[in-house]
């Protein structure tokens, strides 16, 4: 198992690329999902 101290120095050694690669991604799901769940009470069923 890797050495904690490791890690965090790797990923201090990244910037912030890592956190605003999840920003973007949990931004454009949970704008998503919610926008695919009203959509889908438009849905004409008949």
């Amino acid at each position: 198992m890797p050495d904690l101290t490791a890690l965090l120095a790797a990923a201090e050694e990244q910037g912030v690329g890592n956190a605003l690669r999840a920003l973007i991604v949990v931004s454009v799901v949970g704008a998503g999902l919610p926008t695919w769940f009203l959509l889908r009470g438009y849905r004409d069923n008949g």
